[in-house]
């Protein structure tokens, strides 16, 4: 993620009665996604009293106030003044991210849209799957479904759109893209999203001790394979964590 489009100046604004969102940017870039996520750890790590709950958006820092323990006005200088210590757009990634190992099928009846979607990128598609799989992708956030992972950002040539209509599903495990990311879908949905591969990776597991495969700042990369690969990997949870290089 290179993009190096300006970036605003930090906001808070009230969110509700009990939250407070911070805002790094208008629109995704790599900058304010890596502020998004060193603040929200920094806002952990401090621990303020009153803090109730902290999560990332893609650009953006969701905070949730404990209203009894504390005072809204007093709650806000001490965000503030966090964000004052340091330009966040430079901040290292939080620590304990782990580096995932996905397999995927690309194409095939499994994943029927890579042609379409490598055309959309002006690829050959042997040429998409290897542009999907040259490096780690960033989880950006987790949203719209449990444990389900917003990836990035891709190359400029996958800044394609979503589709005008909708799928009526993909499984979970669907690998889709637009937009320049990649979105793996945790559980069954319709969507707009491009299907372009498909992984054996559990996202959601609501008997796992963390039900969610995945955190904010992990990345993923993904793997080629074929029918067995992946039905191997499906015994194995679908995903491993690797070294970084």
């Amino acid at each position: 993620m290179t993009d190096a489009a300006p970036q605003i100046a930090p906001q808070i604004a009230t969110l509700g009665v009990d939250g407070l969102l911070i805002r790094f940017a208008d629109r995704l870039t790599e900058p304010a996604n890596r502020a998004a996520l060193a603040f929200a750890a920094a806002v952990a790590r401090a621990d303020p009293p009153g803090l109730a709950e902290v999560s990332t958006g893609p650009v953006s820092v969701l905070v949730r106030l404990d209203l009894p323990r504390t005072d809204p006005d007093a709650f806000a200088a001490c965000l503030s003044a966090l964000l004052a210590e340091r330009d966040w757009t430079q901040a290292p990634l939080p620590e304990g991210r782990r580096l995932w190992r996905v397999p995927a099928v690309f194409g095939t009846d499994l994943a029927p849209q890579l042609d379409e979607a490598a055309d959309l990128a002006g690829l050959k598609p042997d040429e998409a799957v290897e542009s999907l799989t040259a490096e780690p992708l960033r989880v950006q956030t987790i949203g719209f479904a449990p444990g389900q992972p917003y990836l990035g950002q891709l190359p400029d040539a996958w800044d394609i759109p979503r589709q005008e209509g909708l799928s009526p599903r993909v499984p979970p495990g669907a690998l889709t893209v637009a937009i320049r990311q990649v979105v793996l879908f945790s559980v069954a949905s319709p969507t707009g999203w491009r299907h372009v591969g498909q992984t054996a990776a559990r996202l959601f597991d609501p008997d796992r001790t963390d039900p969610f495969l995945l955190r904010p700042g992990d990345a993923v990369l993904f793997a080629a394979t074929d029918r067995e690969g992946l039905e191997a990997a499906r015994a194995d949870g679908g995903a491993e964590v690797i070294p970084w290089p």
